[in-house]
């Protein structure tokens, strides 16, 4: 399968996508604004201790305070710590291959059993100056998570400095080489920290794995002296930009091939290479041609399809994704699709179809948390074992963790996955100024029914002997049209003239009404 990464630099964003065969099947954003922090590390101030939440919030200098759980202070949460490493294996912005933790090393002595849980107010004080890296960037109106536990990812190795520990990727199956690397690791390790050995240090000899132990020691020190000599809340290390990240994480490992649209970038990446990868003689390719290179590889329109709602099947049938707070909905419709056998087998073609594109945009979207889908019911046990087993396939190729429970009574397949960042609506929309995010609007008829409710309520206390009301156009138009017949109730109900006026500004379902006293002639006199 030829996997390639198609990179589009900006002055203000830069964009990278991921491409299978040509299909592209995940695209990552990087705006220059503060959007994407995960993976840097800030000096942050206490701002508050919540014992019962057994949580803190630490102010990194953003609008949003930082989220610190009680697990990512304690020291004695070393091992969690590492298991939790494990269930972000494949998460983007911290390591893209798999990356997972061995079993606890048994030989290694300074290891210790986690403690107690201790409680958040013995561990934090308001105030207290305290070094954190974003774990999670922020989500909707969630603030970042951060932790205390940091870790620093290399080409080849994860430096946890506040670790004791010795990992190796469990895409490295083979025995003999997983005791070589943990072997050459113990003879050069001259500290505490711990390390992961990622999927690309395989066949690793001595003296490069010596370079990157050096290279990450050195960046924590760094780190650390930057630490010692600023005031929070401060920026102390920022983590590779996106275009890096790809390279480190997804180049020789995920893809064959980069092709980047900037040349200022691209002389950037081959220095990076040189730098950090001299042994690896990787495919980078400066694209110079006249279109986007978005369009260029028609990455430009499978965005835009993976912002709608709904997406149509080859056979005619449907999935509508439905994103709300707490989970997301995926329904699965035939659609114009009649089928050629019997109902069962319409059925089951389209469930099976549509796993294929689920799986697709559930990776494409970054859609993350509680997802429950609603597959076409079916009769037959084989049918629906045939679709779970088919789910389970499709999910594999996903790097973010999943699980997948079993088919219910009412056809819902309920599933999670782990949520690393933004997805990619959250990226790139925001919610509709016109209807704020609701997704609907009253009807015209169902604002003419409230105005007439409205003029019916007031007109017995109004003073004024007749009423203006001024209303979007639309609804100006309803008025004077099919629903003219409840201005004409209300005037002769009350004995008293509507106006009609419309407003180009007004929302469609502003209103405003007003009354007003036209003067009687004296006796005698007739007006002109």
């Amino acid at each position: 399968m030829l996997k390639e990464l198609v990179v589009n630099c900006a002055p203000h964003e830069t964009r990278v996508a991921l491409l299978e065969n040509g299909t592209i099947v995940e695209v990552f954003n990087e705006r220059r604004d503060d959007t994407s922090i995960s993976g840097n590390i800030y000096k942050g101030r206490v701002q508050r201790v919540l014992p019962g939440m057994q949580a803190a919030f630490v102010d990194i200098g953003f609008d949003q305070a930082a989220f610190l759980y009680v697990d990512d202070v304690l020291d004695s949460a070393s091992l969690k710590f590492c298991r939790q490493l494990e269930q972000d294996a494949d998460a983007e912005e911290r390591d893209d291959d798999g990356l997972a933790v061995d079993e606890m090393d048994q030989e290694s002595e300074s290891w210790k059993a986690p403690a107690p849980e201790c409680a958040i107010q013995g561990l934090l004080v308001e105030g207290q100056e305290i070094l954190v890296q974003v774990a999670k960037s922020s989500i909707g109106s969630k603030g970042p998570r951060v932790t205390t536990h940091i870790s620093l990812a290399g080409r080849y190795m994860v430096l946890m400095p506040t670790v004791d520990h010795i990992g190796i990727s469990r895409r490295i199956t083979d025995e003999t080489e997983r005791t070589r690397l943990r072997d050459m690791l113990k003879g050069l390790r001259k500290n505490n920290f711990g390390y992961i050995f990622r999927t690309q240090a395989k066949d690793i000899d001595e003296l490069t794995l010596s370079k990157e132990i050096e290279f990450l020691n050195n960046t924590w020190q760094d780190i650390q002296e930057r630490n010692r000599t600023i005031s929070a809340t401060a920026l102390v290390y920022k983590d590779l930009n996106a275009t890096f990240r790809a390279v480190r994480d997804l180049l020789a490992n995920e893809a064959d091939k980069l092709i980047i649209d900037s040349k200022n970038e691209y002389e950037s990446v081959q220095n990076f290479l040189n730098k950090l990868m001299p042994d690896l003689n990787l495919s980078v390719e400066l694209y110079q041609g006249k279109e986007p290179i978005f369009d260029a590889y028609n990455i430009e329109g499978d965005i835009t399809r993976a912002l709608k709602k709904k997406i149509w099947l080859k056979s005619g049938g449907y999935i509508v994704i439905e994103q709300t707070e707490a989970l997301v909905a995926i329904d699965v419709n035939t659609g114009r699709y009649v089928g050629k056998r019997n109902f069962d087998e319409t059925i089951l073609k389209t469930n099976l179809e549509a796993i294929k594109e689920i799986a697709y945009q559930i990776r494409l979207r970054n859609i993350g948390g509680i997802i429950i889908i609603d597959f076409i019911d079916m009769r037959k046990t084989a049918h629906k074992d045939k679709v779970m087993a088919q789910m389970h396939e499709a999910m594999k190729k996903d790097k973010s963790q999943t699980n997948i429970l079993p088919l219910t009574e009412l056809g819902l397949v309920q599933m999670t996955r782990k949520r690393t960042r933004r997805n990619l609506t959250r990226t790139l929309c925001e919610p509709c100024f016109y209807c704020n995010g609701n997704g609907y609007l009253l009807s015209g008829k169902s604002i003419c029914y409230k105005i007439y409710r409205d003029l019916a309520a007031e007109a017995r206390d109004m003073m004024g002997n007749r009423f203006t009301v001024k209303v979007h156009p639309e609804i100006a138009q309803l008025f004077h049209g099919s629903e003219n017949h409840l201005l004409v109730s209300l005037e002769s109900k009350f004995s008293k003239p509507i106006s009609i006026y419309p407003e180009p500004h007004y929302h469609i379902e502003e209103y405003h009404i007003f009354e007003s006293l036209t003067p009687k002639p004296p006796k005698g006199e007739n007006l002109p």
